[in-house]
This record gives structure tokens, C-alpha cells and sequence, in this order.
């Protein structure tokens, strides 16, 4: 038991080791870092939750918050390797479970929809990264290896080895196999939306120039036009301003989106 005890304690050290850059070493971390005194706070009240010491464990876990500005509720249950980078506004409800070694920054909640009991909370499967301020929310899987972007809300499972971005959260499948290590390019957000959106706006574009064509085209035999092709061409002298965005950047507002 001690044994296993030591093993999770090494892994969460270790964990802020790796993932952190500005980690200078194990005495830092273990002074300085508010998401592990957080995670092995709980660790120690989880076990109080579990033997029925539930008012000691409420009332340690909300000591615990009021330290770390980190909330977790004494029924989660958190896997080894968990890394809560900075960790402020963090929340994670009772029915939560984390697995290995998942990383956490700052502002996320792993929330409940639901004011039934039982299962209420996300799943949440090995090496996943979930970015700055993401919500989960719900009775809900997230798998093996996803990414959820800064900011996101989830309220759908996810398939492992997928990135989850925007409100509500976008899933894009990987092309390839996600590192064996955690994701942490959580700034790296594919925009599924915008994408759609230039894809329609290059469409349209053509769809009008070749309108345009046809309009000129339908004239008499003395350069006017006729009923249809003046009408056309009326129209396509001053279409709807929809420009597609120049190099990822929307210009002035004659834009859709």
C-alpha cells in the first residue's frame, strides 16, 4: 500500500517535470506549485471520502480550494500523472474521472448538467490535454489521447485521438496517431467552421462570375441588353460584400461569419 502510495506521489512530481518548462527541479514543485499540492491533497481526501468520513473530507477539500484556488470535489477520482499547470478556477466535480497521466490548465471545469444522482460528470481517458478554460460538461467520454482547445465546451463524447475546439466543441479526427506523449500544442486550433465558411465564400465567388458571364452574354444584336440579361447584370454590378479571409486575417466588415 505504501508502496503504491509513493508511485503516485513520484508521478504527479514527475509529470510537472516534464510538462512544464519552467520546472527547475523536485523541491520547487513541491513548494511551489499549487496544482500538486491540490492533486495530493485530494489524493489523501478522496481516501476519507471512500471510508466515510465524508463532513472531514467536504470541509478539507474546501480548505484545500481556499489554498490553491483549485476545487475538487473529494468523490473524483483522479489517475496517476496529473498535472494541473497553475491551476487557478480549476473545478472538478464528484462523478469525475481522470485518468493516466492527463494534463489540466487553468480555468477548466469538468461539470455536470444533470440534477439526478449517480453519473453526472466526464470521463476522462489517458493523455488527454484540456486547454485554459474548456468546459466539459456532462455524463460524457473524452478518449485516449484527444485535445480539447482553449476555451472549448464539450458536451459530447469524443473519440480518441481527436481535437476539440470552439463553442460548442468541434470535433476533428486525427490523420495520424497522436505522440505518445501529451499534446501540448493546445494553441494549435483547427477551425472546422471557418474553414466551411471559405470553402462557401470560394464557391459563391465562382458561382457569381459565372452568373456574371451569362449576363453579358444575354444582350441583342445592337449591344443592349435584354429584360433577363439587364436585370442580371444590375444585380451583379454591386453584389453582397463576401470576402473570404486574407491568410487567416477578416477584413473590414463586409464579411460573413
Amino acid at each position: 500500500m505504501l508502496k503504491k502510495v509513493l508511485n503516485t506521489i513520484r508521478s504527479d512530481i514527475q509529470a510537472a517535470l516534464e510538462r512544464d518548462p519552467a520546472a527547475r527541479g523536485v523541491f520547487e514543485i513541491l513548494l511551489a506549485y499549487p496544482g500538486l499540492h491540490a492533486v495530493l491533497g485530494h489524493r489523501i481526501i478522496h481516501w476519507l471520502w471512500k471510508h466515510k468520513l465524508k463532513l472531514l473530507a467536504r470541509w478539507l477539500s474546501h480548505f484545500n480550494r481556499f489554498v490553491t484556488g483549485i476545487e475538487i470535489h473529494p468523490g473524483a477520482q483522479l489517475g496517476r500523472g496529473l498535472f494541473i499547470d497553475h491551476g487557478m478556477g480549476v473545478v472538478i466535480g464528484e462523478t469525475a474521472e481522470v485518468g493516466l497521466n492527463v494534463t489540466i490548465y487553468h480555468g477548466v471545469t469538468l461539470g455536470g448538467v444533470s440534477l439526478e444522482k449517480g453519473k453526472r460528470h466526464p470521463t476522462i481517458a489517458d493523455n488527454v490535454v484540456i486547454g485554459a478554460g474548456a468546459k466539459v460538461l456532462g455524463n460524457i467520454t473524452i478518449g485516449e489521447g484527444s485535445r480539447i482547445g482553449a476555451n472549448a465546451v464539450v458536451v459530447n463524447s469524443v473519440p480518441p485521438n481527436s481535437v476539440v475546439v470552439g463553442v460548442p466543441g468541434q470535433i476533428v479526427l486525427r490523420s495520424k496517431p497522436a505522440r505518445a506523449t501529451p499534446d501540448l500544442n493546445h494553441g494549435q486550433m483547427p477551425d472546422a467552421i471557418g474553414k466551411s465558411l471559405t470553402s462557401v465564400m470560394a464557391r459563391l465567388e465562382a458561382l457569381e462570375q459565372n452568373l456574371r458571364s451569362h449576363a453579358l452574354e444575354a444582350s441583342d444584336g445592337n449591344g443592349g441588353k435584354m429584360s433577363g440579361g439587364r436585370d442580371n447584370a444590375r444585380i451583379l454590378e454591386n453584389p453582397p460584400m463576401v470576402h473570404p479571409p486574407d491568410h487567416g486575417v477578416w477584413r473590414g466588415e463586409d464579411f460573413s461569419i
